[in-house]
């Protein structure tokens, strides 16, 4: 059991191999402001490490229980990806077509170059939405209909940089074109569902009557690049509704907003990237080929992308790769997952076929994973 004494409620299991994690989970809510919080860790695809603990509400009067879920924010541009990935699989969609190819209203404004490898990889150069209406993140038809006549920022595939707010929406329209489902939809469909991972862009009665609400951080680093009207992370942001406590709103919990407005938790995504980590097969349920899992990590783009996010950013198929600053994921230089900007991450190492996520309702502080995720991370990378 671990050393760490904190009076906040801690639950479920750890095996003895994994007890660092345990112990820097309970420090967290000992000495960094946890509030509440769960942690868990997939290998060979057996769960190993299913933490849970503290309170799912500010006033720290609810616990967090078991199934409580949480937004998990920019995690669901991967999410994304990956249900595009599944039509690549399948021969359905080209990762060397135009996007137009499926979309063909996405031609215009110098946009005709795009490829599906350029979205994926956020490198298309659209990350802007200009003509988009005020309060359209909500308005699903009206902030494609923007993305349709925006101009890209670069020539695409040139260049990278984080696609703070379009990404969700290109690889969502892909998705609904093609397998005439939303991306919501198709996600719960083709990916969760079968997998039984409580994650989905978009959620039922049941669903919402289940989420903790973020706590506000005033300290988060990716949230005052978006407020800096200097920056393009704000261009791009340009278009947020105009709602009071949006990350905590109905309409953030039940709309499906393909971006950053997926909901689940620490078990789920451990278990979504646990499958990626076992080469696209876990618990008897394969969603990718092994043949075709082997190419996510690969490079598409480096830099430090003070454009958008503020740090050093190593970009795969739709997924950040290991990078030791800001990203860490132990050794495996090839491992990658995604970040939230509140501070949830979730990770695949095929090279350990291990998986892991945390997911936090207290926001992180700073640009990078915030010393909470960090140190959970940096336990988990040490484990042989």
């Amino acid at each position: 059991m671990s050393t760490v004494k904190t009076d906040i409620p801690i639950h479920g299991t750890c095996d003895a191999a994994y007890k660092a994690i345990e112990e820097v989970f309970r420090e967290n809510f000992a000495t960094r402001e946890e509030v509440g919080a769960a942690v868990c860790v997939y290998r060979d695809g057996e769960k190993v490490v299913d933490l849970w603990g503290g309170y799912a509400d500010k006033e720290r009067t609810q616990p967090w229980e078991e199934n409580t879920i949480v937004i998990m924010h920019s995690i669901a541009k991967s999410m994304c990806a990956l249900c595009v990935h599944t039509l690549i699989d399948k021969g359905l969609v080209d990762l060397e077509a135009p996007v137009a190819a499926y979309w063909p209203e996405f031609a215009q404004a110098g946009k005709e170059k795009v490829l599906v490898r350029h979205a994926i990889s956020h490198s298309c150069g659209v990350i802007f939405n200009d003509a988009a209406p005020k309060g359209s993140w909500f308005d699903y038809p009206a902030h494609v209909k923007a993305i349709e006549v925006q101009e890209p920022a670069w020539e695409p595939g040139t260049e990278g940089a984080y696609n703070s707010i379009n990404i969700g929406f290109i690889l969502g329209e892909i998705v609904r074109r093609v397998s005439g489902k939303t991306i919501g939809t198709f996600l719960r469909e083709e990916v969760t569902g079968p997998l039984g991972a409580d994650y989905n862009i978009g959620l039922r009665p049941d669903e919402a009557a289940r989420v903790s609400d973020t706590i506000f951080n005033p300290e988060n680093g990716f949230w005052k690049r978006a407020q800096d009207p200097t920056l393009p992370l704000a261009r791009a942001q340009h278009s947020k509704p105009d709602v009071d406590d949006m990350q905590n709103s109905p309409q953030m919990r039940e709309g499906e907003l393909p971006s950053f407005g997926g909901h689940g938790n620490a078990r789920a995504m451990a278990r979504i990237y646990g499958m990626l980590a076992c080469g696209g097969e876990i618990g008897g349920v394969r969603i990718l080929s092994e043949a075709y899992v082997r190419g996510l990590p690969n490079l598409q783009w480096e830099k430090d992308d003070q454009k958008m996010v503020g740090r050093y950013v190593r970009m795969g198929l739709g997924f950040w790769l290991n990078e030791p600053t800001f990203m860490p994921m132990g050794k495996n230089m090839s491992a990658f997952g995604h970040p939230g900007s509140g501070g949830a991450v979730g990770y695949a190492d095929p090279e350990r076929r291990l998986s892991f996520s945390y997911s936090p309702n207290f926001q992180r502080e700073g640009v990078g994973m915030g010393i909470r995720c960090t140190s959970l991370m940096q336990a988990a990378a040490e484990i042989k």
